[in-house]
């Protein structure tokens, strides 16, 4: 399994958030210059994040971003499934566009399916305060030099 760039940079974003003082905004700038990706790409990733609920954006001149909920009520597995726009392995996943001439008798689907659900389950056992434990740490690297 491969995370799309999409995925990635939305955990990179929320991680960001994490580990900022609650009540302090963000902007796409900073996190974009922190981590060298495009801004382009990261407002798309941050539209997203707030239509999902993960994000709070403020506009404006004073404006930014912000986690919308603490950490701990950030699950993993929750913004993987809500981030990666396509988790068909294989083609069988997608009945509509499945042309696969062994589907009817493929035991190999029910094998990937099951590697799907196991590799989600690992995700849904971890939230963002999880993986945020090296708190200072990640503030001096992503803080601005």
């Amino acid at each position: 399994m491969r995370f799309t760039r999409y995925t990635d940079y939305s955990f990179r974003v929320l991680m960001y958030l994490g580990v900022k003082p609650a009540d302090e905004l963000s902007t796409i700038k900073e996190i974009a210059d922190r981590y060298g990706i495009s801004e382009n790409h990261l407002m798309k990733v941050v539209h997203q994040l707030g239509r999902h609920g993960f994000v709070t954006t403020v506009r404006g001149r004073q404006g930014g971003l912000a986690l919308a909920r603490a950490p701990v009520e950030i699950n993993l597995g929750d913004v993987v499934r809500r981030c990666e726009e396509d988790l068909d392995l294989v083609e069988c996943f997608n009945e509509e566009t499945n042309r696969c001439a062994i589907s009817p008798v493929c035991a190999f689907a029910g094998v990937v399916g099951e590697a799907l659900e196991a590799f989600l389950a690992v995700f849904d056992g971890y939230t963002l305060a999880d993986i945020l434990a090296p708190r200072d740490g990640l503030i001096s690297l992503l803080s601005p030099t």
